[in-house]
């Protein structure tokens, strides 16, 4: 047999289904009701119903409990409390439990008899019934020695630390590169101001729900809305004390995360233990107001920026601080200073962060964690520099155009920024804005243009992925992946129909199960480029274990032949130089009494993806080069506002986002993507905001009639584009994530526009009206 390296073959995407605007795969699931989410296995044989009592105060100790009242209910099965709820192996309550479980709190509610934080859960009550489990947890009674608590770092009690990590220890506290003190003092232009950021919660369409079922004392399933079924795996065993095969999980269906559904919260472990200590399965759903204090949010934040510059515009200096809030526990702050010191040309940077422990939950990644507020602050102060010195915009970004990550020196991979600009100035109008703050009217109404960059990394993750070919003419493709309801069931399909040479009618892609091969979280967006690799990979293996049978069949026409010299076109193996040599696949798996043949796959996203031969569009001579370069995805988004000078109302009126981020799997979904991104980047800027009393450490919007989001009378129609862009280095399939890249800069762009509109510069967000209305106009 030749044992030459195998050869790969293009998907010919412009031909296939990949990039087409394929309707979703699970679309009429979704309509018609057959896609079961994680709360709606109701058929498991006696299911019953758990339902958190959370704490009223966010700081203090249990005392005792009366359960009499509840416990006289009909169909109450138990009343669990740290006093009798069944003991894990391990928990995040120290340093070792929290790094073996991946826990995103360093705290587990229900193991002890403090209260750290408002809306801790401190009791479960299961039932035989939802409203009876309810019912119940309203009767029960919780007695609290309560104490003061803190509440933020604006808490006059509270005390500001300079932890050495953020991010849960994944990003350093201090940068520094060139010197940004020198630089910043010497600047003929200087700069500086402060950026504060509300609190944000997730608030996606589906609550965090667990369904768990112990089918034996060893052998455990749950249905968990989580954004990673294998990350969920691994936190559950680990705290049990099971080998990840005894824990199966299973997400099907998930109606949304943004971060969220990304870690596993306690709700989903306390769900397990009552499931065992009841003896039959449990089903438990946060409500509303629990999602504001059971699954993390984006902390409350202030962000100085120091900016120097050359009296041309050129930047000399960034100096970032950022102070925010966290847990008792957790040193969880995003990264915000890493956007900044990557986005444009500045040789002098440097970046530091404060916190202050409080009595809340810890937060967590909310979608474009670190990125979204960053390029808030900075494309923020960026358009301040811009009308200080009388330059437009847009061209004081391409003045401080980024040529290489001057974070690292590294070139980019792919870089399409000055495309993305020049066709959203086109499709905007650009050229046509007055340059002048608060000159442009629409009647009464101050018309305002404003535009931002967008920016997001890859994030280094691998993947695998299982296709089976059936001599029919039909396949099923497995990855463990999770569809958080952006269209990883319907990409996926392409990829595997294009990469099998099928019509997508002949391929089912099976996803959201800890049986089927492993996959990243869908989070950071990684999902995409590192799961489209794993089935084209798996793919190629088909193709590789075909081409071996054919070559050994004595009644193929490829009989013999190296198996180097075969290639493989819509499905038919043939010889490179003499294509009319071959047979169909079908051929010579009927010939083989082969009814199916499988292939498995490893795919990567980012520096360490696999050989680059098996990169559809990247340069064997390149495949070692991969780790010597920065990877990003990028973009620009164009917004007009239009705003009352009386009332202070802001209304986004046109937007328009154009992004360069390789290879679009789905031109429908990808678009659906930015759209929702942008109006998530939207809500942020004028509306959203989550409000902590200051003396009780408590949510007092705590719903979604009182936290603001955007409908969809409040968002225009959105032109999006994308660029055409090839990147040889990031994967298999030359594709980028787009989730969180769609809402990184649309602050800044709304803040910008509001600037023009009106001369005011709101450096507080959400920008609401009483904002508008209390700032003064910039002196010119």
């Amino acid at each position: 047999m030749d044992t030459a390296e195998p050869t790969f073959f293009e998907t010919n995407p412009k031909a296939g289904a990949v990039g087409q605007p394929l309707n979703r795969v699970d679309g009429r699931d979704k309509v018609t009701g057959k896609a079961k989410y994680s709360a709606e296995f109701n058929q498991l044989p006696g299911l019953v119903h758990a339902v958190l009592k959370t704490s009223d105060v966010a700081k203090g100790r249990i005392t005792g409990f009366d359960t009499s009242a509840a416990m006289k209910q009909p169909g109450v099965l138990a009343i669990l409390t740290h006093q009798n709820l069944p003991k894990l192996a391990k928990t995040p309550n120290d340093a070792e439990g929290k790094k073996a479980i991946g826990a995103p709190m360093g705290f587990l509610p229900l193991t002890t008899d403090q209260i750290h934080y408002a809306g801790q859960p401190v009791a479960i009550v299961v039932a035989d019934t939802l409203e009876r489990a309810q019912y119940a947890a309203a009767l029960l009674r919780v007695q609290v020695a309560a104490e003061k608590p803190i509440a933020s770092y604006e808490d006059p009690q509270a005390k500001l630390f300079d932890p050495t990590k953020v991010q849960d220890g994944k990003a350093p506290a201090h940068t520094v590169r060139g010197n940004a003190q020198a630089a910043f003092a010497a600047a003929p232009v200087q700069l500086t101001h402060k950026y504060t950021h509300a609190i944000n919660h997730h608030n996606p369409m589906e609550p965090g729900a667990t369904t768990a079922h112990w089918e034996a004392p060893d052998r455990l399933t749950i249905y968990d809305a989580t954004q990673g079924v294998t990350r969920t795996q691994k936190a559950v065993s680990t705290m049990l004390g099971l080998s990840a095969e005894q824990v199966r999980v299973v997400t099907k269906y998930l109606g949304g995360g943004f971060g969220c559904k990304g870690s596993s919260w306690p709700h989903t472990i306390l769900t397990v233990q009552a499931a065992k200590a009841v003896g039959r399965p449990v089903k438990l759903s946060l409500t509303r107001p629990q999602m504001f204090t059971g699954m993390g949010h984006r902390e409350d934040q202030e962000q100085t920026l120091k900016m120097g510059a050359t009296r041309d515009g050129k930047l000399t200096a960034l100096i970032h601080e950022k102070t925010s809030t966290t847990s008792p526990w957790d040193n969880y702050a995003e990264s915000n200073s890493k956007i900044i010191n990557m986005l444009y040309a500045c040789e002098n940077f440097e970046a530091s962060y404060q916190l202050a422990r409080a009595n809340v939950m810890t937060s967590t990644f909310t979608r474009a964690p670190g990125e979204a507020p960053g390029s808030f602050a900075l494309e923020s102060s960026l358009d301040d520099l811009a009308y200080q010195l009388g330059i437009d915009p847009l061209e004081i970004r391409l003045r401080n155009y980024a040529e290489k990550d001057h974070s690292t020196g590294q070139a980019w991979s792919s870089k399409s920024l000055k495309e993305c600009y020049a066709r959203g100035a086109e499709l905007f109008g650009w050229s046509k804005r007055n340059p002048k703050a608060g000159a442009t009217r629409d009647g009464r109404l101050l018309v305002g243009w404003g535009m931002a960059t967008a920016s997001y990394p890859v994030h280094n993750s691998q993947g695998t992925a299982r296709a089976r070919l059936y001599a029919d003419g039909h396949a099923v493709v497995q990855s463990g992946a999770t569809d958080l309801g952006t269209g990883t069931y319907t990409v996926m399909t392409q990829v595997a129909a294009d990469a099998l040479f099928l019509p997508v009618d002949k391929v089912r892609f099976e996803l959201g199960d800890t049986k089927l091969p492993t996959a990243p979280n869908s989070g950071g967006s990684v999902a995409a480029g590192t799961v489209s690799s794993s089935v084209y990979m798996a793919a190629q293996d088909v193709w590789q274990k075909l081409i071996k049978v054919a070559v050994m069949d004595k009644k193929s026409p490829l009989y013999r032949a190296k198996a180097a010299d075969v290639e493989v076109k819509q499905g038919r193996l043939q010889l490179k130089n003499n294509p009319q040599k071959g047979e169909e696949f079908a051929a010579i798996m009927k010939r083989a009494e082969m009814a199916d043949i499988e292939g498995n796959g490893q795919g990567r996203y980012g520096s360490g993806y696999e050989d680059a031969q098996a990169a559809a569009n990247a340069d064997p001579a390149k495949k070692d080069q991969a780790a010597d370069h920065s990877m990003h995805s990028f973009g620009a988004h164009f917004c007009e506002v239009k705003v009352d000078p009386d009332l202070g109302t802001v209304r986004v009126t046109r937007w328009v986002s154009v992004h360069g981020a390789g290879r679009i799997l789905n031109a429908k979904t990808a678009r659906s993507q930015i759209i929702g991104g942008s109006i998530f980047g939207i809500g942020a800027a004028l509306m959203e905001g989550t409000v902590r009393d200051q003396n009780y450490s408590r949510y007092t919007n705590a719903s979604l009639a009182d936290y603001h989001i955007p409908v969809n009378a409040d968002i225009p129609e959105m032109t999006v584009e994308f660029i055409d862009e090839k990147d040889p280095y990031i994967n298999a399939m030359g594709v980028k994530g787009i989730g969180e890249i769609s809402m990184v800069g649309v602050s800044a762009a709304v803040a910008n526009a509001v600037f023009h509109a009106t001369g005011k510069r709101v450096r507080s967000l959400p920008i609401t009206p009483d904002k508008v209305l209390a700032t003064k106009p910039v002196q010119a």
